[in-house]
């Protein structure tokens, strides 16, 4: 095992990590796309977007695609290579604001990170679409891991900290239990080959009928591209 810094809250550290792991010369089989925030007061990164949608989404997006040559080069025939990026149920209850994805009219953190789980599956979809069209040996999957007991919940009410204290046991994941499905997309022969699947509890699940907005897909991809300056030469394909 390697390790490679990178912060998912910075353009620069993503496309710095990314010139250092080319250097490696190394394949790339899998891309587990996990990093995030839930529920944090207004702020931005250091790039100035919201840091939901940033970090949670946007560094995603960018780092998957300074690494889809390696990926595509890395995949075969019987062996594709995969990309798995990691939502949330939350997805279901979130809106994509197109005209203001920064939630600069108007706060919520709950909205935006519900803005942000939503723009993963919309942006999987669009990848796998994509990489289908370039006849890529690349799949891209979305998985939910459930309510799994992490520290992504310290930014809730206090009352919510100890109801989850005194239930986590009963009611929460462990983390080896949320990281099972995440699991299963990177490494089973049950979905090799199966791209643009929404995943829960290791079963093929419908997601929220927003995200099969082929329409909502490309202009999300389009503005995506613009906002971490890179060109969207891929996403003007059929």
């Amino acid at each position: 095992v390697e390790f490679l810094y990178c912060d998912l809250a910075s353009m620069k550290s993503i496309r710095q990590f990314v010139q250092q792991f080319r250097a490696r010369n190394c394949p790339l089989h899998v891309l587990v796309n996990n990093a995030g925030v839930m529920l944090v007061p207004e702020r931005k990164t250091e790039d100035g977007f919201e840091e939901h949608f940033g970090l949670n989404y946007l560094g995603h997006f960018l780092l998957t695609n300074l690494l889809l040559d390696t990926l595509k080069q890395s995949g075969t025939h019987s062996h594709n290579a995969r990309i798995i990026t990691v939502s949330s149920a939350t997805h279901y209850v979130g809106k994509l604001h197109l005209n203001d994805l920064q939630s600069r009219c108007s706060y919520s953190p709950h909205e935006a990170y519900a803005q942000s789980k939503l723009a993963l599956v919309l942006f999987t979809y669009r990848l796998q679409h994509l990489l289908t069209a370039n006849g890529s040996h690349v799949t891209a999957n979305v998985v939910d891991p459930g309510v799994v007991n992490t520290e992504l919940y310290k930014h809730v009410f206090w009352v919510v900290k100890v109801v989850k204290w005194m239930t986590a046991w009963l009611f929460f994941k462990t983390p080896e239990e949320g990281a099972s499905t995440t699991i299963y997309a990177a490494a089973s022969p049950e979905v090799e080959g199966a791209g643009g699947c929404y995943l829960y509890n290791e079963e093929r699940t419908k997601s929220a009928d927003a995200a099969y907005d082929e329409e909502l897909q490309r202009r999300l991809w389009t503005e995506s591209c613009k906002m971490v300056g890179i060109s969207d030469e891929a996403g003007r394909l059929p």
